[in-house]
């Protein structure tokens, strides 16, 4: 039985067995308080070994790090924070770990230095906490698509396309690196790599999650991706996880609709299913807002913003409206923001935080953006300046999800990709399906790791995956 189920037993006198990791030991009066933890629930279960019961060789195993199994006597504790303890009546050792080597003793420890452990941080409460948030949250994700009508459809890994029309991408090859073959031009043959082209891992599933959309209505994806770009931010993974639904028959305001349903559903099932994990968490971020200057504290608790973003209503308002906004705000006018604001740039941070927790202090959507600034695929409206995208921004974080009506006017999108510079011959299967059985429809992206950063109240997207995948580091 995991250490969580046995916490909510009654405490009957029943023969148990007890299996986890030794987070702490204390002796007392020849009787020793082990306290375990099988990663099942934040909280630890206490073992009580009186005086004789165990060998002092066996009890000197027992330390900080320590696999052991438990078999003892469930009885009602007599400390504080839990109603169940365990009498013990014998204990095995899985595996020792030597005090002197073993790198997560009972103190607190820095965020850098768990990152350089990262095969071990899962065993401290902070990463253990993480973890269970974002399996639930996938479960949630899975749950959420299933219960609304959508198809999980597997889009590939390894991709000829660069759906986001970037370049940064990872190339995948069998080539040599040494003298790789040539062509008469003298640039790398592709035709002699085992795709027979030039191939790269994916930036984003979207292209051939909306041919599945063109069959089946209603599809999402929900894999890796992968972007090479050199950016050592506290924003940015070179390996992360993505969510993209695409949805035939849709336009730009039913993905809105479907954006805000889906994120509220999510943020509730994490404050339902994880609470514990979340208070945590919470008591964790309060302890270090304590350190910050004033001015540089959150307003909100962390189950106070989860909750501000599941209990209310998105804004929506275009870009051009908020860059109005921005416009006329204190903050611009007294040079408090570290980036110019003027119509055509792309948003940074500063800006969307300030319209989600300054100005409207709630989230918010925005749509409409000029076409210069975004993906060449989405629809571009009657005034040829503007395309049906849309971002949502929340507190603390700014933008979550990214989305768009797609542009289904076969000449329409065929001139966009020349306006960008992407070869017609590179994407003719992404275009034929404006050719035949063309419809309006619409999909987003919700990068997983910065859903998972919001809920859990982390400052690092590196803290969030368990393993980071950055520039210069791809341990473990």
């Amino acid at each position: 039985m995991q250490i969580k189920e046995l916490l909510l037993q009654s405490p009957n006198q029943q023969m148990v067995t007890v299996k986890g990791w030794v987070r702490t030991k204390r002796v007392s009066s020849s009787v020793a308080f082990i306290a375990m933890n099988d990663g099942s629930t934040i909280h630890n279960i206490q073992a009580v070994v009186s005086d004789g019961v165990v060998s002092e060789e066996t009890l000197k195993l027992v330390t900080t790090g320590s696999c052991i199994a438990i078999t003892g006597m469930l009885i009602p504790s007599q400390g504080q924070g839990q109603s169940v303890e365990v009498q013990v009546i014998s204990i095995q050792v899985y595996g020792t770990a030597d005090p002197e080597k073993y790198p997560l003793q009972p103190k607190k420890h820095s965020l850098e230095f768990l990152r350089e452990i990262a095969h071990l941080r899962p065993r401290t409460n902070t990463f253990s906490a993480i973890l269970r948030i974002r399996h639930a949250l996938a479960f949630a994700i899975h749950q959420y698509f299933n219960d609304h009508g959508f198809f999980y459809l597997h889009t590939p890994i390894i991709t000829g396309s660069d759906a986001e029309g970037a370049g940064e991408m990872f190339r995948v090859t069998t080539l040599p690196a040494i003298n790789p073959p040539l062509t008469e031009e003298g640039k790398i043959d592709y035709k002699e790599d085992f795709f027979g082209k030039e191939t790269n891992l994916t930036v984003s599933g979207q292209l051939e999650g909306e041919l599945g959309a063109m069959a089946l209505s209603k599809i999402y994806t929900f894999g890796p991706t992968f972007r090479a770009e050199n950016s050592n931010t506290t924003r940015h993974l070179a390996e992360f996880w993505m969510v993209e639904p695409e949805m035939a028959f849709f336009e730009l305001i039913d993905n809105m609709n479907l954006a805000e349903d889906f994120t509220k559903s999510l943020i509730r099932y994490a404050l339902e299913n994880c609470a514990d994990d979340i208070a945590f968490l919470e008591k964790r971020l309060l302890d270090e807002e304590k350190m910050k200057k004033k001015e540089e504290q959150s307003e909100m608790t962390l189950s106070e913003k989860l909750r501000f973003v599941s209990e209310n209503t998105f804004e929506r308002l275009t870009y051009t409206e908020a860059i109005d906004i921005l416009l006329q705000s204190k903050a611009h006018k007294q040079g408090k923001f570290n980036y110019p604001v003027e119509w055509g740039i792309d948003l940074q941070s500063e800006h969307e935080r300030y319209l989600v927790e300054k100005h409207f202090k709630k989230p918010v959507i925005l749509t409409h953006y000029p076409k210069e600034i975004k993906a060449f695929y989405m629809k571009l409206e009657d005034d040829g300046k503007t395309v049906r995208a849309m971002d949502v921004l929340f507190p603390g974080i700014g933008e979550i999800i990214g989305g768009s009506q797609r542009e289904d006017d076969y000449e329409k999108l065929l001139q966009r990709t020349k306006d960008v510079g992407i070869e017609e011959n590179s994407i003719w299967w992404y275009l034929q399906t404006r050719q035949f059985g063309s419809a309006p429809h619409a999909g987003f992206g919700l990068g997983f790791e910065r859903l998972v950063l919001f809920v859990t109240g982390m400052s690092n997207i590196r803290d969030v995956i368990p393993f980071p995948r950055t520039p210069k580091s791809a341990e473990f």
